[in-house]
């Protein structure tokens, strides 16, 4: 395939390829073969019409956009392949020219991996970070642990204090009239938990099973449904019950049953250690990230705002995905907290450029260094991968294509490199 490159600005180019007549016309072929029973030709039994009449009757453009879409992956794949380019965003691609009998024309406007001047990455001095693990980081674990074992009893001539669980069935109006949302049966409400709207749950305390309560609140300024932003609202509420916490005995029975350990001082002595594995994980990923930033700082890079937004796009992915087992949507998030799809975009922007940054500094690093990753090493690798996801080792392999290995053996390649500008990296 001939391929013509221009360069229409940095890190901007204009490919020009072709799909041969042939070619072009064997896709068309396979558009007529899948949508010939669509067509109702006068004279002909319905999907029986020769393509020439088809064409005739719908003009010869009717199976131009199938045949296209035919076509097109593969003859533009090529087209990359041949031109040598790194492409880091989706490209722009037009149809340039359609004659019967002639090869089809396409342009591409594609997006390259910009070119990266590092600058100093060993030696890199950067703040030493040790979280310390406190007996009172041990206690808050602990008593974390416990609250989620406590029972909960019903109590009922108590007045409602902070850390009791309201009962309550409530309904929201504002200037007199109820809204979307604002009505709830049966919900259980912690006293001081800061669950509802700033000064709800305060003009409960007092109050017993029983009673009638009215509350009266303004909604917060950034309030995330507009509608009710900045406005008073009168919620008339019925306490139902009122829970108390009945927290377990801090014993060696409470150990026995939260833990595979007999004793609390063991039990104490584990959540110790599990506190201090965490901290250190957390030390090492800040030192890591903060030794990465550096590196980032010391170079010279420009990001192109295609290979920003295809970033934005991947990471609003991980994020649908994220809620998705939630039950929620995007369209539903967005309508929750009053965003539009261009805000909620932008707050992804600066994460999005700072993991583009990061990546392409680090394959520069890696690249120089000649960093790479060894058969034994991708071995290993897929072993833990078969283990963590509870697979055979060779089912593994078999599912794995050969991009998705190429991608394993650049994550561990980069992980080297970090592990490298770390161990060279001068600690304060």
């Amino acid at each position: 395939m001939a391929v013509k490159q221009e360069q229409i600005e940095k890190n901007l180019v204009k490919l020009t390829f072709e799909v041969s007549a042939e070619d072009f016309n064997k896709a068309i072929n396979r558009a007529f073969s899948k949508n010939a029973k669509r067509f109702n030709i006068p004279g002909f039994r319905k999907g029986k019409a020769p393509r020439a009449i088809v064409e005739k009757y719908y003009t010869e453009a009717v199976f131009y956009d199938d045949a296209i879409n035919d076509v097109l992956p593969a003859a533009y794949e090529e087209a990359i392949n041949e031109s040598g380019l790194e492409v880091v965003a989706k490209p722009e691609i037009d149809v340039d020219e359609i004659k019967k009998g002639e090869p089809v024309v396409f342009t591409a406007l594609v997006t390259t991996k910009p070119e990266v001047t590092l600058g100093e990455y060993k030696g890199i001095e950067v703040a030493k970070i040790d979280y310390t693990v406190t007996d009172e980081d041990v206690d808050k674990d602990i008593e974390a642990t416990q609250k989620k074992n406590a029972r909960l009893v019903t109590m009922d001539d108590k007045m409602l204090a902070v850390g009791d669980i309201a009962v309550i069935d409530f309904e929201g109006f504002v200037d007199g009239e109820p809204f979307d949302g604002g009505k709830g049966e049966d919900y259980e409400l912690e006293i001081g938990s800061g669950t509802f709207i700033p000064g709800f749950e305060e003009q409960l305390a007092g109050a017993k099973a029983g009673d009638l309560v009215d509350v009266k609140v303004t909604f917060p300024e950034e309030y995330h449904a507009k509608e009710l932003a900045g406005e008073e609202a009168l919620f008339k509420v019925t306490v139902k019950d009122v829970k108390v916490r009945e927290l377990p005995a801090l014993d060696d029975d409470f150990a026995s049953e939260v833990s595979e350990f007999d004793t609390m001082n063991e039990y104490r002595a584990d959540v110790r250690k599990k506190l201090e594995a965490a901290a250190e994980n957390r030390a090492k990923a800040q030192t890591e990230d903060n030794v990465v930033e550096a590196a980032v700082k010391n170079a010279e890079l420009e990001i192109p705002d295609a290979m920003v937004e295809a970033q934005i796009d991947s990471n609003v992915r991980d994020f649908e995905q994220r809620i998705s087992y939630q039950g929620m949507s995007v369209d539903m998030y967005l309508q929750y907290t009053g965003q539009t799809m261009e805000q909620f975009r932008e707050q992804f922007r600066e994460q999005a450029k700072k993991q583009i940054s990061g990546s392409l500094v680090l394959e520069a690093i890696m690249k120089k260094e000649g960093i790479e990753t060894g058969p034994e090493e991708l071995e290993l690798n897929l072993v833990d991968m078969a283990k963590k996801y509870n697979m055979e080792l060779d089912k593994l392999k078999e599912l794995m294509g050969e991009r998705e290995m190429e991608s394993l053996k650049k994550d561990v390649a980069m992980r080297k490199t970090i592990e490298m500008l770390v161990n060279n990296a001068v600690m304060k």
